[in-house]
């Protein structure tokens, strides 16, 4: 157990372990709890999304209180943070009540997802960083199906309420923060990290690649469940059964991706996701079998984790005293096409639904384009094929 306390590796599983017990209880029931209990209308709930999005956007702010925080006294913070917002959730049903919790959770919640990337790629030795963050990925879809089950044990065989069942994940993860502070060995930073908030030429083409990657992801989070539902009348049901097998692949083929990257390098990964990427947007664009669209649906959601390479690209570019700034400042930057592109590409799907899958191919189409400027052998003096 000492041995197990004083592991950086171990902590790492740790936070992404807490994160996803808040976070997994605090999405699945938010839409059911904000209608049933609350009474939200659809503005309501737009609102309450764009305030969960606000400080994903803010995240850069992580480096300004590391100037007085340390990074790893900061996670267990942030833990409780997130903890906190998830637990108070259910008992504050009103919209400002409602409003407030989520910019608790989300504070917290995008705090952790900062400082993980940021220790992980600071902790973690080069050559098995991919492997590892593959298996924190399976660990987290892993996490995330049995949080699932016990709420679908909790509230049907027990009908907990939902204030009570947000209680429970929240004060868990809460609970875990606390425990963490007190027991784990506090690691001192190998090298001192910058605490300027500041943008590095040599790290163009990482900071443009994030943007794209977030562009997407706002394409697939928001419209591509959106199209299962309109267009083939997809049930929760079957919603369910689609987000049970995208967990059970993730939690077997991340720490494949992950040897994958090792054996083939960032480059190879990264263009074979942005083809992929292509592929499946230019499908979603004129599928007309609901059946397609389901497998459609499980590869956009499998070529996430390809995305490993993009950090551990980083990570071999990077000055190691910069890696708590860039990855606050990267975390923004993935943040920024949340903020206006689902409210332009809503109203683009009013007209032409094909077309918003049709621009998310072109974001694919550019991002293959900049992989080809990726190296080889990606390095600090040899970021980039231009150099």
């Amino acid at each position: 157990m000492k041995k197990l306390l004083s592991s950086k590796e171990a902590l790492l599983y740790v936070m992404t372990i807490s994160m996803v017990i808040s976070f997994s209880v605090w999405m699945s029931l938010l839409n059911n709890f904000t209608v049933e209990v609350a009474n939200f209308d659809g503005s309501q709930i737009g609102i309450l999304q764009s305030l969960r999005e606000i400080p994903g956007f803010l995240a850069f702010t992580v480096i300004l209180v590391i100037v007085v925080i340390a990074q790893q006294r900061l996670v267990y913070l942030s833990i409780m943070t997130l903890g906190l917002g998830t637990l108070l959730t259910g008992f504050f049903p009103s919209q400002i009540g409602l409003f407030t919790t989520t910019v608790i959770m989300s504070i917290g919640f995008h705090y952790l997802e900062t400082l993980n990337q940021s220790l992980s790629l600071q902790w973690l030795d080069k050559k098995r960083a991919p492997i590892v963050l593959g298996k924190l990925s399976a660990t987290k879809s892993f996490t995330g199906l049995a949080v699932f089950i016990l709420i679908y044990i909790l509230m049907n065989y027990y009908s907990l309420e939902y204030k009570y069942v947000y209680l429970i994940f929240g004060g868990t993860s809460f609970l875990i923060g606390v425990l963490a502070w007190y027991f784990f060995t506090h690691f001192k930073e190998r090298v001192p990290q910058e605490k300027k908030i500041r943008l590095k030429k040599e790290y163009w083409l990482f900071y443009l690649l994030t943007f794209l990657a977030g562009a997407r992801r706002q394409i697939f989070v928001v419209f591509a469940g959106f199209l299962l539902v309109e267009k083939f009348g997809v049930d929760i049901h079957n919603m369910v059964i689609l987000l049970f097998a995208n967990s059970i692949l993730n939690i077997y083929l991340a720490p494949k991706i992950g040897k994958f990257i090792v054996s083939f390098g960032e480059r190879i990964t990264l263009k074979l996701e942005y083809l992929g990427l292509i592929i499946v947007f230019v499908s979603y664009a004129f599928v007309d079998s609901v059946y397609i669209a389901f497998a459609l649906y499980i590869v956009d959601h499998l070529l996430f984790s390809m995305a490993i390479a993009l950090k551990t690209y980083f990570q071999k570019i990077a000055d190691e005293k910069d890696i708590a700034s860039a990855s606050a400042v990267s975390f923004t930057i993935n943040h920024i096409a949340a903020v206006f592109l689902p409210f332009i590409l809503g109203f683009i799907w009013l007209t032409s639904p094909s077309m918003v899958f049709l621009i998310g191919a072109g974001i694919g189409g550019l991002s293959l384009v900049l992989s080809f400027l990726i190296p080889k052998d990606p390095k600090r003096g040899n970021e980039t094929t231009l150099v």
